[in-house]
């Protein structure tokens, strides 16, 4: 019976690369909003707490009026002067100025700009008028007027926590991103490297298989390519040693009637003819030998027929299992009687068919008389039994083996080359032997015929 083959590993369909980049993004990108937040709120905190505090808004406002007044004093500046109000209020752009004559008012510096009553719509000028602020008395050069002072340096700082928050919004977004591919990189670093092992060489290096995507899928392959290649590799050693233990028993067979073979020339080329009926026994010995020889090598042939191709080409057909039989157990059987043995044969088979390529099932068979003739005992009848059974449809040919021989066979080319011709019909050939007994067992798989599909 075949060796079952072990079921190859069931492989998960993988999650795309693509859709965990997309997860990354989506992820990258609400990490990001949550830092923004986060970095937003915790900058909005600290500059209502340093900048908007009362102290802070009026010691700022006192600096700007300090400022302010030393600038109108120092260039002796007019009330109603604009333009000269004007250059000052370009490096104060976050500072707001409403300047009162008495209860009038006047001008308005406001976003690096100053601009006369004269100038503002009476709408607007009539909101700066019923506004009731706090005035600060300022003399300028054409008399005593008062101001109003508004500071909104703070804007600035909202404007520089929200540029923090963005920046660092940015940051977490390509930090998340840099983080998914260092660890793709990293999975292809090492399958690279685990690879480069291999190509080197290492095949008990095992490849790491994470995760369940393109890249553990690539790595998977390439492990199974290295277990594949290992697999050849033993077959290969396996095929070699074989070869090489079967290259030494041929050797060793073929030295034994070579020598006999020389000693009885050598003793025909010293004595000459002399007696002639001796010298006929030394030429019959010599043919004898010669002929072990001629068996040694077209069994070693045949070996290497079946043996010189990595695939035997078999030309399977299906045929009804007894007729399939009946040709070749009865022709055994025929040829076995006419060499003087006396054969028993008994039959179990079911109503089923087979499928093998008879060319190459008939060197099984002529494999098995040949062996018949070389070891079995004549005196013994020899067993032929076929069965059904489990699916399998067997021949087993049993003997006792010949007193003088103490094995099967010497070389085992024959039984090497039944196994693999029978292996690649999808069956089995088996040898059982001791010192007594012997029996060989070859097997194909059965089809029957509730199997078949119905005639139309």
């Amino acid at each position: 019976m075949t060796e079952k083959q072990p079921e190859p590993r069931k492989r998960r369909l993988p999650s795309s690369l693509n859709a965990k980049m997309l997860y990354t993004i989506l992820l990258g990108f609400a990490c990001a909003l949550i830092v923004m937040a986060v970095v937003r709120g915790v900058g909005n905190l600290i500059v209502d707490k340093v900048y908007m505090s009362s102290d802070a808004i009026s010691s700022r406002k006192a600096e700007v009026y300090s400022q302010f007044s030393s600038y109108v004093s120092s260039r002796r500046i007019n009330g109603d002067d604009a333009s000269a109000v004007a250059r000052w209020a370009k490096d104060h752009e976050y500072v707001t100025i409403l300047i009162y004559k008495g209860r009038s008012f006047s001008m308005r510096v406001h976003d690096g700009e100053a601009v006369n009553v004269s100038n503002i719509a009476g709408a607007e000028r009539s909101q700066y008028i019923a506004q009731s602020q706090r005035l600060y008395p300022m003399r300028f050069a054409d008399g005593l007027y008062q101001i109003a002072i508004s500071e909104n340096s703070q804007v600035r700082e909202y404007a520089l926590a929200n540029v923090v928050a963005w920046a660092s919004a940015c940051l977490i977004f390509i930090a998340v991103l840099l983080w998914y591919v260092q660890r793709m990189t990293k999975r292809i670093i090492v399958l690279s490297n685990e690879a480069g092992e291999i190509g080197e060489g290492d095949l008990e290096h095992d490849i790491t298989v994470k995760g369940n995507d393109e890249l553990s899928m690539l790595a998977h392959e390439v492990d199974m390519m290295r277990s594949s290649v290992i697999e050849k590799m033993g077959n290969e050693r396996r095929a070699w040693q074989a070869n090489s233990e079967l290259i030494t028993a041929i050797s060793h067979d073929i030295r034994t009637p070579m020598t006999s073979m020389l000693g009885y020339l050598s003793l025909l080329d010293e004595n000459g003819i002399g007696d002639e009926e001796q010298a006929k026994q030394f030429i019959s010995a010599a043919y004898g030998k010669a002929m072990e020889l001629k068996d040694l090598t077209d069994e070693l042939f045949k070996y290497f027929l079946v043996f010189g191709r990595a695939d035997l080409e078999m030309n399977m057909e299906e045929f009804d299992a007894r007729m399939l039989l009946d040709q070749f157990m009865l022709e055994l059987q025929f040829d076995l009687q006419d060499d003087g043995f006396n054969v028993s044969r008994i039959d179990f088979i079911g109503d089923c068919r087979v499928s093998a390529d008879t060319m190459y099932l008939k060197r099984v068979f002529d494999n098995l008389l040949s062996n018949l003739r070389k070891y079995a005992d004549k005196s013994r009848p020899v067993m032929i039994l076929s069965a059904l059974e489990n699916g399998w449809l067997s021949v087993c040919v049993s003997n006792y083996v010949v007193r003088s021989m103490n094995r099967v066979e010497s070389t085992k080319i024959g039984i090497r080359t039944c196994e693999k011709i029978m292996t690649h019909m999808g069956g089995s050939f088996e040898i059982r032997s001791d010192e007594e007994h012997f029996a060989a067992e070859l097997k194909l798989p059965a089809i029957e015929n509730d199997e078949l599909p119905a005639e139309k």
